[in-house]
C-alpha cells in the first residue's frame, strides 16, 4: 500500500503527544492502512507498542468494556513511554471512559473510528483541548495513479474514476466484474450493518429508500421536504424528523457531505440550503441501471473531494440568482469555480460562462469540465479535468 504521507505527515508531529490522535473517515477508507504505517514508524524506535483491531472477534471477546481493555494495556505494556492504537474503537462498551483514563498515564494514543459521534457529545467536551482529530478519505485520482504503478497495472482512466471512483481495495482485484462485487459488498456492509444495525432501525426498506435517494441526489440540492416527499410514495408513515434522522446518519458515518450555499444578498451562509456529496461517486454508480452512470453529477462530486482533499473550504455560491458550484477559499484566497461535463455546445457554453457574471477580477474564476480544447478566455481559466486532477493547488500551472 502507497504511504500517504498527504494524511501521516500532519499526525507525525503529534507522536509524543498525551492528546488523543483521532482519525476518522467512511470505512474502507484507509484509517487501518494508515494507523499501521504510524506503528510501523514508531517501531523504529520502540517496541512498547499495543494494537487492538475491535473488529477482530478474538479481541472484542477477550475485552468486552473499557475495564477490561485497561486491565489488558496495563498488563502487557513496558516500562517508559507506551504507545496505543485502537482500531474501530467506538464498537467497544465504554471505550470513552478508557481513553480518558489512559491518556492521563504515560500513553501516546491513537484512535480510528467510522463514525462521526467520536468527534462530538460528551467525550470530545471533557476532552476539549486535549485531542486532535484527522479525516481520512478514500483515493483522490493522483493517490489512484500511484497505487496502481505500485501495484503493476496500467493507469486508471479519468472515466473509471468518475464511475467507480477511489475505495484504496478495488485497484488490487483485476477485472471489473470482481470491483462491483467487491464494491457492492462494501456498500451493504456499510449501509445493513453499520446502520440498520448500529442504530436498530425498525424500518429498513424506508431506511433503504432513504439511502437510494441521498446517494443518487450528489451535486444536488436536498432539503428534509424534498427527501420527505420522495419517500413517502412507497412508504406512507414517514415523518419529516424521521428523514432528518435518517439524514444525520448517513453523515455520521462520512457516507454523504452537505455544503451550504453563501449568498451574495445576505453575506453569508444560508443553513437551510444544502447540496449533498457522496463519499464517493461508486456510492452513486452502485445505484444506477443499464451502465447509464450519472457522469455530469460524479464529475462535481468528484471536483469537490479534491478540493477538500488540497486544504480548500467550499461553499456552493449564489451569485445573484445564478449558482456558482463552489466558493473555494485557502487562506486568504478564493476561488469561484464552476463545473460542467462538457461546455463544447453552445448552449452548455452561454449557461457555464454566464454563471460568472458580476463578479469582479480580485478573485479566480476557473471552469472544470472534460473537454480536451481550451476553452479559457480573458476572464475565465479553463481546466481540463485530467489537468485538474493531477494539481495540487488551484495555482497550479
Amino acid at each position: 500500500m502507497i504511504i500517504r504521507e498527504h494524511y501521516i505527515k500532519p499526525i507525525r508531529e503529534f507522536y509524543d503527544s498525551d492528546l488523543i490522535k483521532i482519525i476518522t473517515g467512511i470505512r474502507r477508507s484507509g484509517k487501518s492502512v494508515i494507523l499501521q504505517q504510524i506503528l510501523q514508524e514508531i517501531r523504529e524506535r520502540t517496541d512498547n507498542i499495543i494494537f487492538i483491531n475491535f473488529e477482530d472477534r478474538r479481541m472484542s471477546t477477550n475485552i468486552p468494556n473499557g475495564n477490561a481493555l485497561i486491565d489488558h494495556v496495563e498488563k502487557n505494556r513496558k516500562e517508559g513511554k507506551c504507545y496505543l492504537f485502537f482500531d474501530e474503537v467506538q464498537v467497544l462498551e465504554g471505550w470513552q471512559d478508557a481513553c480518558k483514563t489512559l491518556r492521563l498515564y504515560d500513553y501516546s494514543l491513537f484512535i480510528t473510528g467510522s463514525n462521526s459521534k467520536l468527534l462530538s457529545g460528551e467525550f470530545t467536551k471533557e476532552l476539549s483541548g486535549r485531542y486532535v482529530s484527522f479525516r481520512v478519505r478514500p483515493f483522490v485520482y493522483k493517490e489512484i495513479l500511484e497505487y496502481a504503478s505500485e501495484l503493476g497495472k496500467k493507469d486508471v482512466s479519468v472515466t473509471d474514476y468518475l464511475v467507480w471512483g477511489g475505495f484504496p481495495k478495488r485497484f488490487e482485484f483485476d477485472s471489473p466484474d470482481a470491483q462491483r462485487r467487491y464494491l457492492e459488498d462494501l456498500d451493504d456492509t456499510i449501509i445493513l450493518n453499520d446502520l440498520i444495525h448500529r442504530h436498530k432501525i425498525m424500518k429498513p426498506n424506508l431506511f433503504k429508500s432513504l439511502v437510494n435517494f441521498a446517494l443518487r441526489s450528489n451535486g444536488r440540492i436536498v432539503s428534509a421536504k424534498s427527501v420527505h416527499e420522495y419517500v413517502k410514495k412507497e412508504h406512507e408513515k414517514c415523518s419529516v424528523n424521521t428523514v432528518m434522522k435518517y439524514l444525520d446518519y448517513l453523515e455520521e458515518a462520512y457516507i454523504i457531505e452537505t455544503v451550504k450555499r453563501y449568498s451574495t444578498r445576505t453575506k453569508r451562509e444560508l443553513s437551510y440550503y444544502r447540496k449533498i456529496y457522496d463519499a464517493d461517486v461508486a456510492l452513486n454508480s452502485l445505484r444506477c441501471m443499464d451502465n447509464r452512470f450519472d457522469l455530469t453529477h460524479n464529475l462535481e462530486n468528484v471536483v469537490y473531494n479534491e478540493l477538500i482533499y488540497m486544504g480548500y473550504k467550499v461553499w456552493v455560491y449564489d451569485n445573484a440568482g445564478k449558482e456558482i458550484d463552489f466558493l473555494a477559499q485557502r487562506g486568504n484566497k478564493k476561488y469561484f469555480v464552476q463545473v460542467a461535463y462538457s461546455v463544447a455546445e453552445d448552449k452548455a457554453y452561454t449557461r457555464e460562462f454566464d454563471a460568472f457574471r458580476g463578479i469582479d477580477n480580485l478573485s479566480q474564476k476557473i471552469l472544470i469540465t472534460n473537454d480536451d480544447i481550451d476553452y479559457s478566455t480573458s476572464a475565465v481559466r479553463h481546466m481540463k479535468l485530467r489537468d485538474f486532477l493531477l494539481m495540487d493547488s488551484l495555482d497550479d500551472r
